[in-house]
């Protein structure tokens, strides 16, 4: 296999299962399979990939003229982020048939169908060579994902629904659509090209009003205040609220941020903008207040729902301090934080699967109850509150010592800050329902094992994640290393 043929499996992959399952419906244990089959299948193609990601493979379906193209590429960052939508697709796949079956969901299939509609456009910004392909699989990940937030059907889903479109496509196309048109304009192209294409002759003023408009353009990374959709997203089924999180939609957003910081403008530029240093600020005080505010929280999805508002401005942060290090450690949150909070979605929706419950304050002495779903929430909470051993110590750490390299050290209080909050609260859950004495009620129903199981294989990946910072740092070096200035 050519890895030309392997850019276009990394589509047709999804694709071809999305037809399948929509012609099966009627069997859903078939349907159910063709799902697995497709994630294993698409895992071991973007398997590949990563490992002839050197040999820099192209794929281009459709030249327009003007320098404008339907085309893909693969390098380091997104062969990162297609590793992990496609590895974390497996985990999610078997949670959410236990989930569905477990909860007896309606329309089954037009979830299973939009769920790989969604991943398939995850892969294609992923593997997109210019902002222009990025730009087109964007939007289909918000139109694909709206079933699936909409889901239950009622008038809160209805209602959450309408606000996750109407902002991610309000954004979308107010700042992101003619940011993108801008940057044609002035450099004559929207390809990615390691070091930028926005030369000199762009006015430092221009550049900093596109950057802003790409920041909240990008309404995927969740910036405050464009962060309302996220929350309110949350009237979804749970393995929507965790591909969401950690899956595709999110993550979609910052590595978009991510990738634009450093292949439109270069790190170079940013470092020397306003409005780096002034989203950089903006994105210290969403870490911060996102997190004062689910510390409010007694819903346990609303909680994680802000939590996660917060943890992706450590990506924005990283990508606006624009040094090595900070835009190494914004990188590594996007796979450490995935790992993560996929875990504790997982285990609030095994917790409302056995019990029904989606209070925190009704989950005292649950976890004796079900120590395998409390147990897996306590790895994810260290994880992404960043203690050692777990694998969202490295984000921090980079990303503080990125803040050191631009003189802004005072930005490192935001980071710690966040840590004391986060463990104020995530780590009360795992508390109370291993600590306090259970209710006096009904015990949890038996809760299906393909709901257990998938949080305790990302709670072991989060661990995993620790040691194996090594070869992930290795890998995108070439990006972030190479003849990236400091200031």
């Amino acid at each position: 296999m050519t890895p030309e043929l392997s850019l276009g499996l990394a589509l047709a992959i999804p694709a071809f299962a999305g037809v399948l399952i929509s012609l099966l419906g009627r069997f859903p244990n078939i349907r159910e399979a063709v799902t697995l089959v497709a994630s294993v299948l698409l895992a071991a193609n973007v398997a590949y990939l990563v490992s002839v990601t050197g040999a820099r493979p192209e794929l281009n379906i459709l030249d327009m003229g003007g320098g404008l193209s339907l085309r893909f590429e693969l390098e380091p960052l997104g062969a990162l982020f297609a590793a992990v939508a496609a590895g974390l697709w497996i985990v999610n796949s078997l949670y959410s048939i236990g989930y569905m079956r477990g909860n007896g969901e309606k329309n089954q299939t037009r979830f299973y169908v939009c769920f790989t509609i969604a991943i398939l456009s995850a892969m294609g910004i992923a593997l997109s060579a210019n902002l222009l392909t990025m730009f087109l699989f964007y939007e289909a990940l918000t139109l694909s994902t709206y079933p699936l937030v909409a889901h239950k059907g009622d008038a809160k889903a209805r209602r959450g629904a309408a606000i996750y479109l109407s902002i991610l496509l309000g954004t979308s196309i107010g700042l992101l659509l003619p940011a993108i048109i801008t940057v044609q304009y002035l450099a004559g192209s929207t390809d990615f090209t390691l070091g930028g294409i926005l030369g000199s002759e762009v006015s430092p003023l221009v550049s900093s009003i596109l950057l802003i408009m790409f920041a909240f353009g990008i309404g995927k990374a969740a910036l405050m205040p464009v962060h309302p959709w996220l929350p309110n997203a949350m009237v979804a089924p749970t393995p929507v609220s965790a591909l969401l999180h950690a899956v595709a939609v999110v993550k979609a957003g910052v590595f978009s941020v991510l990738k634009v910081v450093t292949y439109i403008f270069g790190p170079a530029l940013v470092q020397q903008l306003w409005a780096a240093d002034a989203l950089a600020w903006i994105a210290a005080i969403s870490i911060v207040l996102a997190s004062l505010i689910a510390l409010t929280k007694d819903n346990l999805k609303a909680r994680l729902a802000f939590s996660t508002v917060s943890q992706l401005s450590y990506v924005t942060l990283g990508a606006m301090l624009a040094t090595p290090l900070a835009l190494m450690g914004a990188a590594l949150q996007i796979v450490m934080h995935a790992w993560g909070k996929i875990t504790l979605f997982m285990c609030a929706g095994a917790i409302y699967t056995a019990t029904k419950k989606t209070e925190i304050s009704q989950m005292r002495g649950l976890g004796r109850l079900m120590p395998w779903t409390f147990g897996a929430f306590a790895v994810g909470a260290f994880s992404i509150i960043g203690l050692p051993p777990f694998g969202g110590t490295w984000p921090k750490l980079f990303l503080m010592l990125g803040a050191i390299d631009t003189g802004q050290a005072i930005l490192i209080a935001a980071l710690i800050i966040s840590s004391i909050l986060n463990v104020a609260y995530l780590l009360p859950i795992p508390g109370r329902g291993f600590y306090e004495k259970p209710a006096e009620e009904t015990l949890p129903k038996k809760t299906p094992m393909l709901v257990v199981l998938p949080p305790v294989i990302t709670a072991a990946g989060a661990t995993a994640l620790f040691f194996l910072i090594e070869p992930i740092r290795a890998f995108l070096a070439p990006v972030f290393d190479a003849g990236v200035p400091t200031p």
